[in-house]
């Protein structure tokens, strides 16, 4: 199909920080891609000039960060002719598209969380998505209704269920403010620390953490204090 305007609109919650959640590509070179990098979310679109190196009409937009914190996080991509519009969680990018043409040819199907066996044109190993996603529509249709009524003009590969697993968390209360607390033992001439965490108190103060670090440096300690950390 070749297209002068394309609405693609979803939720997704990621369980991992890289995966395409979209992507469809022709053989003139044309592409478009959704995936998250690192927790953030990149848009690749080519509109296939064919005349033109990659690097000329290749377009490139990153927004949000953190996004694979397990939550909700929305997405809309408007775009007519070379004009686009991205939107992350009501944070929106606008911007216009390099080269000369302004339609996207797309030659094989659309696929949504991840990408086909590699070996077509253009085609570009990328890490599939991880995680849960709802309310996916193309150009006003509706994906997950078609492949959940599995309508013939769509494939679900591989391991797909339609619904959404919470994860367990279970939390822990530290009744006493002088007498309880946790320990982990630690490990020698390590070279870095890693510590994350969520808390809710009704207490202004507070110690959260501490740790010697190595080599006689000194101490780590994150605490609050008059309600901040």
């Amino acid at each position: 199909m070749s297209t002068f305007k394309d609405v693609v609109s979803l939720k997704f919650k990621s369980m991992q920080g890289d995966g395409v959640l979209f992507h469809g590509e022709g053989q003139r070179g044309d592409y478009i891609t959704l995936e998250l990098q690192k927790g953030k979310l990149s848009l690749h679109i080519n509109l296939g000039d064919s005349n033109l190196h990659f690097s000329n009409s290749h377009t490139s937009v990153t927004l949000g960060s953190l996004l694979d914190d397990q939550h909700w996080h929305s997405v809309l991509i408007e775009r007519f002719n070379k004009q686009v519009n991205f939107t992350v969680d009501k944070h929106t990018q606008h911007f216009r598209t390099k080269g000369d043409s302004d339609h996207l040819d797309i030659d094989y199907e659309l696929s949504f969380g991840g990408i086909p066996v590699p070996g077509k044109p253009g085609t570009f190993q990328k890490k599939n998505f991880h995680g849960c996603i709802e309310n996916l529509y193309y150009n006003g249709v509706n994906i997950i209704d078609l492949a959940k009524r599995r309508k013939p003009q769509i494939y679900t590969v591989g391991n797909v269920t339609f619904s959404c697993s919470e994860p367990q968390i279970v939390p822990i209360t530290f009744v006493s403010t002088s007498r309880s607390y946790l320990l982990l033992p630690g490990t020698p001439q390590i070279d870095g620390l890693s510590v994350s965490f969520q808390f809710r108190t009704w207490n202004k103060d507070g110690l959260l953490l501490f740790t010697e670090l190595s080599e006689n440096s000194g101490p780590l300690l994150v605490y609050l204090h008059g309600g901040r950390l």
